[in-house]
């Protein structure tokens, strides 16, 4: 097996640095901010985020199957570069809205944060799938690019309490917009000029066989079932973090450093998850990880006002977890498009994270759509006063939901059927398409 140069995977992996750093204010600061400092109200708000991700749920398979469509060794590059300004621009006015925004100004700008956040996301990952062919390295690959993705979160959640800037979540928002602008060109250039980018060597399927392909895809429909639940559950405390520390723990000012020990436990972690990986094989560790941390996170619903220190401890026991839902499922993703591509489905992994896109957005959809409503329901306020039954609510929502979502993903990920050895059978299947086609194109010899 040919290893990957360490330089090269980092290259790959930069561009996830800046992304992060708009992922966490995107799904953990935003919805809050324009709740309470827009006066849009607090369903409101989470009815427009699920109306937006779900309009941008139809662009991931459209750009999936374009990136694949198109020829040559820039097919995703294209993409990517394509999409790097339109995020940009709609990163500035989402974060630094001006006086008397309103609804509009929110569904219109977050869509197009996710219209680019699509077009440079999708040809980011699916082009990672294909830079080896190995079950164990696609590991290794998916490690990389995810350590920059929680350093990025990392730098996000310090950046506002190292700018004094906790208790102003409009100039948090201001500040991480800023340093996107400067990191995300940046990382793209060191991507598009020191990764190579392998062009697709069998043709594109037919739509119609395309879809009975994927219809047929076993191991795909048991991965983005399980995707979209573990989604779900992670998606949930992301989106109420802040109100959870705000008006349960009521200890706003430990917002930033919990953040910090969760996700540096998650890049602490994430090399030993990987060693057990090699042994037990990448879905039954994530099974297992998903297991510790529903155990350790079902007992937040039991704390209240003061109990900080047992939050970090939960914190630092869950956060031993993240590593292993950032990078393992994303490494399974590459092993089930060589499931498609065996059976005849040409290189469709453009289309595949495209398929995924939706259910990731569907699943962070589902948590602004479910917990904000229900929060509503039960009478709770931003504003503060609430009765106990109402936190109460805001905390089996923070903790309890998610451990449900988990326990109803973890039988679909421990009996997932592709291996080490499977995975291996799959590439040799492939190889042999390849040597078929190259045998049939050649020129023949001979004299005229």
């Amino acid at each position: 097996m040919t290893r990957i140069a360490r330089s090269r995977l980092a290259a790959y992996g930069l561009p996830g640095l800046p992304m992060a750093i708009l992922g966490l204010p995107l799904f953990v600061f935003l919805p809050t901010f324009y709740a309470e400092q827009t006066g849009i109200g607090l369903a409101a708000v989470g009815f427009i985020l699920l109306a937006a991700r779900l309009f941008d749920v139809i662009t991931d398979p459209i750009v999936g199957h374009l990136s694949d469509r198109i020829r040559g060794p820039f097919r995703r590059r294209a993409l990517i570069i394509a999409g790097t300004p339109i995020l940009l621009v709609a990163v500035e006015m989402l974060f630094r809205p001006g006086a008397g925004v309103g609804a509009l100004h929110l569904l219109f700008f977050s869509a197009l944060v996710y219209l680019g956040w699509t077009l440079v996301s999708l040809p980011y990952f699916a082009w990672g799938a294909e830079l080896s062919p190995h079950y164990h390295e696609r590991s290794r690959i998916s490690a990389w690019r995810e350590g920059f993705v929680v350093t990025g979160t990392v730098v996000a959640a310090a950046m506002p309490a190292v700018l004094g800037l906790e208790n102003d979540a409009g100039a948090s928002l201001a500040a991480l917009a800023t340093l996107f602008w400067w990191l995300l060109p940046l990382a793209v250039l060191l991507l598009i000029l020191a990764v190579p980018e392998r062009p697709g060597r069998l043709p594109p399927v037919a739509w119609r066989h395309g879809l009975l392909l994927l219809r047929d895809n076993r191991p795909f429909r048991r991965l983005v079932l399980a995707w979209v639940l573990n989604g779900t559950a992670n998606a949930i405390p992301a989106t109420l973090f802040l109100l959870f520390i705000t008006h349960v723990l009521e200890a706003p000012e430990h917002a930033g450093p919990l953040l910090l020990v969760y996700f540096g436990v998650g890049i602490a972690a994430l090399p030993a998850w990987l060693l057990l990986a090699r042994r037990l094989g990448k879905h039954r560790v994530w099974t297992i990880s998903m297991l510790l941390a529903s155990a350790f996170f079902i007992w937040v619903p039991l704390l209240g006002t003061g109990d900080v220190a047992w939050f970090y401890l939960i914190t630092v026991l869950t956060g031993l977890s993240l590593g292993v839902d950032l990078a393992l499922p994303a490494a399974m993703q590459a092993d089930v498009i060589d499931q498609d591509t065996a059976e005849g489905g040409g290189e469709r992994a453009g289309l595949f994270f495209g398929l995924w896109g939706m259910a990731t957005k569907l699943a962070l959809a589902l948590a602004v759509g479910i917990s904000f409503p229900l929060l509503a329901l039960a009478g709770f306020s931003t504003e503060g006063g609430n009765s106990g039954g109402a936190l109460l609510v805001l905390a089996l929502a923070y903790a309890g939901l998610p451990v449900l979502f988990k326990l109803a993903a973890m039988p679909l990920v421990w009996h997932f059927p592709i291996d080490e050895d499977a995975q291996r059978a799959l590439r040799q299947r492939i190889e042999a398409q390849q040597a078929s086609l190259e045998m049939s194109t050649a020129p023949t010899g001979g004299n005229p």
